[in-house]
């Protein structure tokens, strides 16, 4: 199992899920690779077996729009029919980008590995290694 993680991250925290995530996918059997948005690319997406996007909160809560946004527009043909795992991290509000993210990526024809994993702050570690585990065994 071939499991891609590609993350955006501001403040560190959405990077330090990322690390965490892979951690949990390679206990879980997987070949994990772990880049940051600007060193993906479209064979990150096409030749993994499930893709683990990771994004935090900004602004009003939406995605980051300057490299995130234009990343994801040019995998999106690429993720339809894929397995996909979603998070980040946030500093207020309620999820809401993770809700309407997910919605998104649904409606574009990819499949949930698992729930959107959202994280208040840093990560604590636990929750996101069980995401890792969780995508690992799809």
């Amino acid at each position: 199992m071939k499991v891609s993680i590609i993350y955006w991250s501001g403040t560190g925290n959405t990077e330090a899920m990322a690390r965490l995530i892979a951690e949990g996918a390679t206990a879980g059997g997987a070949d994990c690779t772990v880049k940051g948005v600007a060193e993906a690319s479209l064979d990150d997406v096409k030749n993994a077996d499930v893709v683990a996007l990771g994004c935090p909160s900004m602004g009003d809560e939406v995605l980051e729009e300057s490299e995130f946004q234009p990343f994801l527009a040019s995998v999106m043909e690429a993720v339809k029919g894929k397995k996909i795992a979603l998070f980040g991290s946030y500093g207020w509000g309620d999820g809401r980008w993770m809700r309407e993210w997910t919605v998104c990526m649904t409606q574009a024809g990819c499949l949930m590995a698992a729930e959107g994993l959202i994280v208040n702050g840093a990560p604590a570690g636990n929750e996101c290694q069980a995401l890792g585990k969780t995508i690992a065994a799809n």
